[in-house]
């Protein structure tokens, strides 16, 4: 900002004092102007000194200041029938002032009121026969005179009210805008936590629903199956080792603002975003999985994101937990977006995760993938107790799926089944292109691809 500038918002912040100040030396020098052609005992330097009072409030008061600024002309003219230099100085200020600060009619009334006392002060200056005015031809030519002056003083308070209204509306405007920035920001934080405890919700609960159910399961199985401990231990130990790389891949987002670029981020994972290039080879969970086998894992930070092709081995995991699942897919496969195959094998958990924290012991539960002509469409049934069991949580697992799904224009249906039993059922448009769908030869009907039972 220049020392122009900064003088200007000074000013602007301190109007009354600046315009006092003026105000007070204006009329110092109307006065003496006004006492060199009578005297300081006379009329009009009393008039002067009224003309200039009023303008100390020219821009905080701009209407009461040009009013009384123009009375007192006007007194003043009635009185000498002359016009002084006081008021040929004082009114244009007067008009100008009220053109930038004052309301619109008011400055409008203000030229109209000036242009009729520079004709009244001709015709009263030329009645007299005082100076210049002595003929009519000198009065016409003051009067030109004097409504030019007020004229050009007008049209250049136009020009500098119009400049400041622009100079308002684009200040204006930008706080709007950095007020909608911030607002978008917050929003967006907003979305990202809710996001990220989605899948800290999903992770934590599936992984603990399967830890404890294996817990349970080996310690009753222990006294007729020696092997049914180190079982259950096996899985819950391959459970929770999925459950902390997934932990770690997200948390790893939030963590990765304090990590330095290039380096790794706290608890030696690197920092990772939504668009990580996903790794073929996941295991129970969305885990990924090293070639050298169960026991070795992959970097969390080159984890793929969990999709579809993971939900036969998310059936495995819970069927070796106990309830007696079947994965079934129908129709031919297409490629989904990876946020739309994340929420389908987000929404299979979140519903298998119920199953084994509501449905009861050894629920039967089928898992039907169907890929129809323009949606995709996920339904997980059992046949325990279902709603009939007492909840744990503060729902936030169903808010959730409806949440993923309706981030692609889905929904989720829940509710219990006739007969006994839940019900969860995803749908979620598709409209990729499918090659089965263009022209061309017939492709051989939708088959239904059953997965073996775990019965």
């Amino acid at each position: 900002m220049g020392s122009y500038e900064k003088f200007t918002r000074w000013t602007e912040q301190h109007r009354f004092a600046v315009d006092a100040t003026g105000a007070a030396l204006l009329a110092l020098f109307v006065v003496a102007a006004s006492a060199a052609e009578t005297s300081y005992l006379h009329a009009a330097v009393w008039f002067a000194v009224a003309l200039c009072v009023p303008l100390a409030w020219r821009r905080t008061r701009p209407v009461p200041s040009v009013v009384a600024v123009y009375a007192v002309a006007l007194v003043q003219m009635l009185v000498d029938q002359t016009a002084s230099v006081a008021s040929v100085v004082v009114v244009p200020i007067s008009l100008y002032s009220v053109t930038v600060s004052g309301p619109r009619w008011a400055h409008r009334a203000a030229i109209g009121s000036g242009l009729a006392g520079v004709v009244l002060a001709s015709v009263l200056m030329s009645d007299r026969g005082v100076g210049y005015a002595a003929t009519a031809r000198q009065a016409t030519a003051l009067t030109i005179f004097g409504g030019v002056v007020l004229l050009a003083v007008w049209a250049f308070g136009l020009v500098r009210r119009s400049r400041r209204e622009t100079i308002d509306a684009l200040r204006d405007r930008a706080e709007r805008l950095e007020v909608e920035r911030d607002q978008q920001a917050r929003l967006a934080t907003a979305a990202e936590r809710t996001r990220i405890a989605r899948e800290l919700h999903d992770i934590v609960a599936h992984s603990l629903s399967v830890m404890i159910a294996q817990a349970d399961g080996g310690r009753y199985a222990a006294a007729t199956d020696p092997t049914a401990p180190e079982r259950s231990l096996t899985t819950i130990a391959e459970t929770g080792r999925a459950a902390l790389a997934d932990m770690r891949r997200i948390l790893g987002v939030l963590r990765a603002e304090d990590a330095a670029p290039g380096s790794s981020a706290p608890g030696g994972v690197p920092p990772v975003g939504r668009g990580s290039a996903a790794q073929p080879g996941t295991g129970a969970g969305g885990a990924a999985r090293s070639p050298g086998g169960p026991g070795s894992e992959a970097p969390a930070a080159l984890a793929p994101q969990p999709s579809v092709e993971g939900l036969e081995a998310l059936v495995e995991q819970v069927r070796a937990s106990g309830p007696q699942v079947s994965l079934v897919r129908v129709g031919t496969p297409r490629q989904l977006p990876p946020g739309a195959a994340l929420t389908i094998f987000r929404v299979a958990q979140e519903a298998l995760t119920n199953v084994l924290k509501h449905a009861g012991p050894s629920p039967h539960v089928t898992v039907v993938l169907r890929w129809d002509r323009d949606a995709v469409v996920l339904d997980v049934q059992d046949d325990g107790r279902g709603a009939a069991a007492t909840s744990d949580g503060a729902g936030y697992g169903l808010l959730g799926m409806r949440e993923r799904a309706a981030v692609f224009g889905g929904t989720v249906s829940t509710g219990p089944r006739p007969g006994g039993g839940y019900r969860v059922r995803l749908e979620l448009p598709s409209r990729l292109p499918d090659p089965g769908l263009t022209a061309g030869p017939p492709q051989a009907p939708d088959v239904v691809a059953p997965v073996e039972s775990g019965t």
